[in-house]
């Protein structure tokens, strides 16, 4: 529990965060497409291999849209370099929430970005706290904005820090852009089913999200897990590789945002369902574990428009 004597909101709300560069070769764009399950039924499935192959060459390649939420990781508190000024917190007890992604253009191949991190919400829930990050990438040679994050963490022994009876909450953005997602009763339009690899964590790592808990079985058993489990960005990307696949004809241009809650952790090797919903130009989603029959994530995908073929 935190010390409300010691915190003042006030101070993180004017925080100057960093404001790290990312740079990305056609490699990493790629190895982060493999890294999401691409190609890993068919290593010719046309819809897919653009991701990792290009006859032209591999200055051609298309990037995932899902690639985006790499560039957010720099922001991510972690450790000793922690951009909550005044707010402590064990780094161990730190929980992926939420990811809330804006495409304002196709990622190009290759790229160097400038990231702008600024506080997008904080809010006191009396045994943690929730803090929402948000990161703006601009292309270094154009100047032109590429993608927005809104990254959401739990802060797990952080909250406590305001008055019970009025606990503070602080929101820059509109609440529908993260709201609770209603799942249909109705019978998805599209239904996908993937099946993920003993290593797929080991190869999502590779991309940049090194966290031990995803690869070391001795850090997983201590957080509660009988095995290393899966980045749930890495089951984000699964998901909308399926959207794109099922309802947008395999064209990763159509997406224009994403949202995902993560509810439950997957274990690499488990099979992936991702229900899908069409409602105008937004796709209603839930993704469940086949083997446990369980809900892992939720969430909605908005497309710049509908596959002439639908």
């Amino acid at each position: 529990m935190a010390d409300s004597s010691a915190f003042d909101p006030q101070r993180l709300l004017s925080h100057k965060f960093p404001e790290p560069d990312f740079n990305y070769t056609e490699r990493d764009a790629a190895l982060y497409a493999l890294g999401i399950g691409a190609c890993g039924r068919d290593a010719t499935d046309s819809d897919e291999l653009k991701y990792v192959y290009h006859e032209k060459g591999q200055q051609f390649i298309q990037v995932l849209p899902t690639f985006a939420a790499l560039i957010s990781l720099g922001s991510l508190p972690n450790g000793s370099d922690v951009p909550v000024p005044g707010l402590e917190f064990d780094p161990r007890l730190l929980l992926h929430g939420q990811q809330y992604i804006e495409i304002y253009k196709p990622f190009p191949s290759k790229a160097s970005l400038r990231n702008e991190v600024s506080l997008a919400g904080l809010h006191d829930k009396g045994k943690a706290a929730i803090l929402e990050l948000e990161t703006r990438s601009y292309e270094k040679e154009s100047g032109e904005l590429l993608c927005m994050n809104r990254m959401t963490v739990y802060l797990r022994g952080a909250g406590g820090f305001s008055n019970p009876s009025r606990p503070y909450s602080y929101s820059n953005y509109s609440a529908n852009q993260s709201s609770v997602v209603r799942i249909p009763k109705s019978q998805p339009f599209a239904v996908f089913e993937d099946c993920t690899q003993p290593s797929q964590a080991l190869l999502y790592r590779l991309s940049g999200d090194h966290n031990s808990l995803h690869a070391d079985p001795m850090v997983a058993k201590v957080a509660g897990f009988s095995r290393p489990i899966l980045h749930g960005l890495c089951t984000l990307g699964h998901a909308v590789r399926a959207i794109i696949k099922s309802i947008c004809k395999g064209d990763p241009t159509m997406v224009k945002g994403i949202f995902g809650r993560f509810l439950l952790h997957v274990y690499p090797g488990e099979t992936l369902v991702t229900e899908m919903w069409l409602e105008g130009l937004r796709v209603i989603y839930q993704t469940s574990v086949k083997e446990r029959n369980r809900t892992v994530l939720s969430g909605y995908v908005d497309l710049r428009r509908l596959a002439s073929s639908l």
